[in-house]
């Protein structure tokens, strides 16, 4: 099979959208398929690769957001057409269409291409976070326009699917995310990085992700100055100077990736996410693979991954008082706090990419054949 992906987000850029297309590049690879990437070009990518594996990565032109300048969004162009035409792909693969992705949608129904478009990112609710309510209108029919020419959406939970079916988009199943549970899992627990994060043996508490206003990271603020609680924070983006000074006694590590994220994760005691704008939050899923109780706002994809009181704890949406209040109860009963971690892991058994990938095969299997019926 030739699977054509468009994405809205590629490396450079690290993200969910981009995380999420190179591991369906990796699974597509290991059963025999051919892929093109279609994805954002950009002065940062001169130096990269045009493969990632066996997969050949086509950059298009793209412009800089004034909020998020290391972010660049992909502008429709001729070029997309011609691919798809030249390449002819037996499937599209949507991540996450706006833009380009809504190019491609287009073009796939205008050339009879079946296509599968994947619901990853929350516009409306990021839109909301920036005072741009208002907006909400426009961004669905937006996207309902999209997902009415595509042959299925995929979205990563039940939240996620519900809100499609109610903003009117049809044809919507659901697709979860993978997890690397090889990569993350309890063992890689470090005690020397511990010793480092809480030198007075004091209960870790972490947060991984973008530093990003929509991740509502600023709830956190005043957590580290709880006495008997370290916060670590790693991640990267455009608040990370603004949350330093708000969070002086926070820890900052950056951004990290493999191996060293693996471990510390596995060195942490309690993983907390703030975003209420989530159709999943991987990071979240890492974190229970990795042994870890999740402390989660109770909305969106989050409601997939933690079960309260038995890997983790939810807190009301936007509610810092809530969540430190959780964050207080665990740190008061370290039996309960031990209860949840141990049923962590076993709560994403079964959920690798190799099963998820190829439920995703499934999917563009089933797009194919419903368009060669109605051919």
């Amino acid at each position: 099979m030739r699977v054509a992906v468009i994405t809205e987000s590629f490396l450079p850029q690290v993200n969910g959208v981009t995380n999420s297309v190179l591991r369906v590049c990796e699974h597509l690879a290991t059963r025999d398929h051919e892929v093109v990437v279609y994805a954002p070009g950009g002065p940062d990518c001169d130096e990269l690769s045009d493969h990632y594996g066996s997969a050949q990565i086509v950059r298009g032109p793209s412009v800089g957001l004034p909020r998020y300048r290391d972010f660049r969004v992909g502008v429709p162009a001729p070029g997309l057409a011609r691919l798809l035409r030249e390449w002819r792909p037996d499937v599209v693969h949507l991540a996450s269409p706006a833009a380009i992705g809504a190019q491609g949608a287009f073009l796939a129904h205008r050339l009879g291409i079946p296509s599968v478009a994947v619901y990853q990112t929350d516009l409306a609710g990021f839109a909301s976070r920036y005072g741009l309510s208002m907006a909400d209108h426009v961004l669905w029919r937006w996207l309902r326009r999209i997902h009415a020419v595509v042959g299925r959406t995929l979205a990563p939970s039940r939240a996620a699917v519900a809100e499609l079916e109610r903003r009117g988009v049809l044809r919507v199943s659901r697709w979860a995310r993978g997890v690397d549970t090889e990569r993350f899992r309890p063992d890689r627990r470090d005690a020397d990085l511990r010793r480092r994060l809480a030198p007075n043996g004091e209960l870790i508490v972490g947060y991984v992700g973008r530093l990003a206003h929509e991740k509502q990271v600023d709830l956190l603020v005043g957590l580290d100055r709880t006495p008997g609680v370290r916060l670590v924070v790693v991640g990267d983006g455009p608040q990370r100077a603004a949350l330093t000074r708000r969070m002086p006694g926070a820890q900052f590590l950056g951004f990290q990736g493999g191996t060293q994220l693996a471990e510390t994760f596995a060195s942490l005691d309690v993983f907390v996410h703030t975003g209420a704008h989530e159709t999943f939050c991987q990071a979240a899923q890492e974190a229970l693979a990795s042994g870890l109780p999740v402390v989660a706002p109770a909305a969106g994809g989050l409601l997939d991954l933690v079960t309260p009181g038995h890997n983790g704890v939810l807190f009301t949406p936007s509610d810092a008082a809530d969540l430190h209040h959780q964050i207080r109860l665990l740190q008061a009963d370290p039996d309960r706090c031990a209860r949840l971690a141990g049923a962590a892991r076993p709560s994403v058994a079964g959920r690798t990419w190799t099963v998820i990938g190829d439920e995703l095969l499934e999917h563009y299997e089933q797009v194919s054949t419903v368009r060669r019926l109605a051919a």
